[in-house]
C-alpha cells in the first residue's frame, strides 16, 4: 500500500515544463522585465531563458503546425520582425499555470491582470506564446533548449 501511494504522490507531484516565449512587440515596448517578474512571482521557476531574434525558416519550423492557415505568413513575419525571450518554466502543472497567467489568446478577452490583457495589443500581437499540451511543450521546449542548458 505504502509502495502505491508513493508511486501516486511521485505521479502527482511531477514537475512540468513548458515553453514561454516573449514576443517581439512586448519585447519592443520594453515589458519584457515585467512579464518575468509575473512569472518569478507566479512560482514558476525559470531553468533556462535566452534572447534571439529567428529567422524565417526558424519562424516556419516552430509554427508549421500553422502552416496551412490563412495566418501563417504574417505570423512568420511578426516572429522574425525584432528579438524574443525564449523561457523554459518549470513547476506543478506549469503548462496549465502558464496558460492562466497569459490569459486569452486575444487580449480584448483576457482576463483582468493577465500578461496578454496588460501587454498584449491584438489577437496577432499578444505578448506572448505558451505551449498548449505536454507533448507540446516537450517538441517546443527542446526547439530552443538542450538539457544542458536547464539550471536549477
Amino acid at each position: 500500500m505504502a509502495k502505491q501511494v508513493n508511486q501516486l504522490e511521485r505521479t502527482t507531484n511531477m514537475k512540468e515544463r513548458t515553453l514561454a516565449i516573449i514576443k517581439p512587440d512586448a519585447v519592443a515596448d520594453k515589458n519584457t522585465g515585467r512579464i518575468i517578474t509575473i512569472i518569478e512571482e507566479s512560482g514558476l521557476s525559470i531553468l533556462a531563458i535566452k534572447k534571439l531574434r529567428l529567422t524565417a525558416e526558424q519562424a516556419r519550423q516552430f509554427y508549421a503546425v500553422h502552416k496551412e492557415r490563412a495566418f501563417f505568413a504574417e505570423l512568420v513575419t511578426y516572429m522574425t520582425s525584432g528579438p524574443i525571450y525564449v523561457l523554459a518554466l518549470e513547476s506543478d502543472n506549469a503548462i496549465k499555470r502558464w496558460r492562466a497567467l497569459m490569459g486569452a489568446t486575444n487580449p480584448a478577452e483576457a482576463a483582468e491582470g493577465s500578461i496578454r490583457k496588460l501587454y498584449g495589443k491584438s489577437l496577432s500581437y499578444n505578448a506572448s506564446h505558451g505551449s498548449d499540451a505536454p507533448e507540446t511543450a516537450k517538441v517546443e521546449v527542446a526547439f530552443f533548449f538542450k538539457e544542458s542548458d536547464f539550471i536549477r
